[in-house]
């Protein structure tokens, strides 16, 4: 019994293909060349005739003020289907969307598309079921982020983004939307299940953010007491998230798929995880990272630590510690 719901849903379905008459898929060409997905394309070109329908006008303008798709795809997903309805707006959203949404959906014809296109979606969803079949997420992330009841959910992707997997919440669930694996120049992406890796590291990486962000909202005394000392990182990383609490997150993400992929598939993946991570972005703190958090699941389970929130004001330290005794 797998822990994961395997979940294809029109609200998703609905956002991905809005994304498609945006500048977005431009967008992710510019920065990364890359092939994508024969249902990607085949979307955009269904609706380049919509592309200054309302709704994709307001979509537009709030990817240009910088408003994450966690929070945007997070926002329709508490809509109700197919009406849309439910919610007060967050501020950054105009209150007619909804209706624009459904105005779009129905003018452009998604309902009969994604019936055309149902052999595509159910292969997806068949490939995405063969990879979670008895996978258990939750005892592996309990131990960092605490017991936690939510419903854990995997929406495989074919349409956009396609270079990023979006993390979302509503009320008792957690998704991770995810795309496949890029492939080499203009080649369309990997299938769902024959790279594991990709999908393990896509919902590691999700989840364990999310949750692991919400840990720490919980525990404001102990991070502000972290904080007060610098992670030893390196400054293509300080750059790009410029405070304690996102420095802290991008490493413990990486380092727990590394674990993850070293326990469940093998030593070789979680090590070439980690020479990409160093090679593509410029993490070299990996290693390090595995170490330190290896030595708290051992110091947990010998008492040491009742939980990370006791062992958080160390985390700083022993990764200074780990990258010195893995420089020598």
């Amino acid at each position: 019994m797998t822990t994961i719901n395997i979940l294809i849903d029109d609200r998703v379905r609905l956002m991905s293909a809005l994304l498609a008459v945006t500048s977005w898929p431009e967008d992710e060409q510019t920065r990364k060349p890359h092939g994508t997905h024969a249902h990607a394309r085949g979307t955009r070109r269904h609706l380049l005739a919509h592309d200054k329908h309302p709704a994709v006008l307001i979509l537009q303008a709030l990817l240009d003020r910088g408003v994450p798709l966690g929070d945007i795809f997070g926002y329709v997903m508490r809509l109700s289907w197919p009406g849309l309805a439910g919610e007060q707006p967050p501020p950054w959203a105009p209150p007619t969307w909804p209706r624009h949404l459904l105005d779009f959906y129905e003018k452009a014809g998604l309902s009969q598309w994604w019936q055309d296109e149902a052999d595509v979606w159910d292969r997806t969803r068949r490939e995405s079921e063969k990879m979670f079949n008895g996978v258990e997420l939750h005892p592996f992330l309990e131990p960092f982020v605490g017991p936690f009841d939510e419903v854990l959910h995997f929406a495989p992707n074919v349409c956009y983004p396609t270079d990023r997997e979006i993390g979302l919440t509503t009320e008792g669930a957690l998704y991770c939307v995810t795309p496949p694996r890029i492939a080499w120049g203009d080649n369309p992406p990997w299938p769902f299940d024959e790279d594991p890796a990709h999908v393990y590291r896509a919902v590691v990486m999700g989840f364990g953010r999310m949750l692991m962000r919400r840990y720490l909202g919980e525990h404001p005394d102990v991070l502000a007491a972290a904080a007060q000392k610098k992670l030893p990182i390196a400054s293509q990383i300080a750059t790009t998230f410029p405070t304690w609490e996102e420095q802290f997150l991008e490493l413990f993400c990486g380092g727990l798929v590394a674990i993850y992929l070293e326990d469940t598939v093998s030593q070789q993946e979680a090590q070439a995880y980690v020479l990409m991570e160093k090679k593509a972005r410029g993490v070299e703190e990996l290693p390090g990272v595995v170490s330190v958090l290896r030595r708290y699941l051992k110091g947990r389970a010998e008492g040491s630590y009742a939980t990370f929130a006791d062992y958080l004001p160390y985390f700083g330290s022993h990764l200074r510690v780990a990258k010195t005794i893995a420089s020598l």
